[in-house]
C-alpha cells in the first residue's frame, strides 16, 4: 500500500471511530428530550422537600423536564408521557405510607397500566423520610422499587445504597444539607442515566 492509500484508510477508520463513540452523523441534534415524573406524598413537609431536590437534581440534566406532584394528583398520562419516575415516601410502620401504596394499586385498578406491563422499561427510583436511623427508611424504598420491577421497569439508585433517605425524627429534625445533595444527586443520576439508554438505543 502507497502512502496516499494508507492516510485515506486511516482517515475513514478514524471517521468511522468518531461516529460510533458520538452515537452517529447528527447524533447532539437529535437527542430526545428526556422527562422526569418525581411524585410523593408528604405528610409533615419533609418528603416534600425531598422531592423538590430530586426534582432540582433532575433538572441540571440538559434536555430534561422535570414535572413534580403528589401522589394523589398523578393521572395515567403523567406515568404514560414520563421516561423516569421517581416516587417517595415517608416510612410508615417500617413501609410505604397508605397513600404512595393506593398510588401503586391504581396503576392496576385506575389507570389500567399493569396488564399490557405499560411502563416496561421506563426508569425507576425511590426516596424516604424516617424519624429514626434504623425505622425502616431502606425497607420502604424496597418496597417501592419491587413494585417498579413487577412492572417491568428498570430501577436505578442515587444518593445512597438504594435510594435517597433523610432522618427526621428529635435527633435531627430538619433535612440537612448532606441529604438535600443526596436528593439532587438521584435526581441527577436518573435523568443521565436515560440520557445513557437513549444513546444506547439510537446506535
Amino acid at each position: 500500500m502507497n502512502r496516499r492509500g494508507y492516510v485515506k484508510v486511516v482517515g475513514v477508520l478514524s471517521t468511522t471511530f468518531a461516529l460510533a463513540v458520538s452515537g452517529g452523523p447528527g447524533h447532539a441534534a437529535d437527542a430526545q428530550p428526556t422527562t422526569v415524573l418525581v411524585t410523593f406524598h408528604s405528610g409533615t413537609g419533609n418528603t416534600e422537600k425531598m422531592a423538590q431536590s430530586v426534582a432540582d437534581g433532575a433538572k441540571g440534566a440538559s434536555g430534561t423536564t422535570v414535572v413534580l406532584k403528589r401522589v394523589g394528583d398523578v393521572t395515567a398520562g403523567d406515568l404514560l408521557s414520563s421516561d423516569v419516575v421517581v416516587v417517595g415516601s415517608p416510612v410508615y410502620f417500617g413501609n410505604m405510607s397508605g397513600e404512595v401504596k393506593s398510588f401503586f394499586d391504581s396503576w392496576t385498578l385506575k389507570f389500567d397500566l399493569f396488564q399490557d406491563r405499560k411502563m416496561r422499561n421506563k426508569v425507576g427510583a425511590a426516596f424516604a423520610t424516617g424519624a429514626s436511623v434504623s425505622n425502616g427508611k431502606e425497607g420502604t424504598m424496597l418496597t417501592i422499587l419491587a413494585a417498579m420491577l413487577i412492572n417491568q421497569m428498570v430501577v436505578v439508585s442515587g444518593g445512597g445504597g438504594f435510594g435517597a433517605s433523610a432522618t427526621t425524627g428529635p435527633d435531627s429534625p430538619r433535612i440537612d444539607e448532606k441529604e438535600v445533595a443526596e436528593a439532587r444527586e438521584l435526581g441527577r443520576r436518573v435523568a443521565d442515566f436515560m440520557a445513557v439508554v437513549r444513546r444506547g438505543s439510537t446506535k
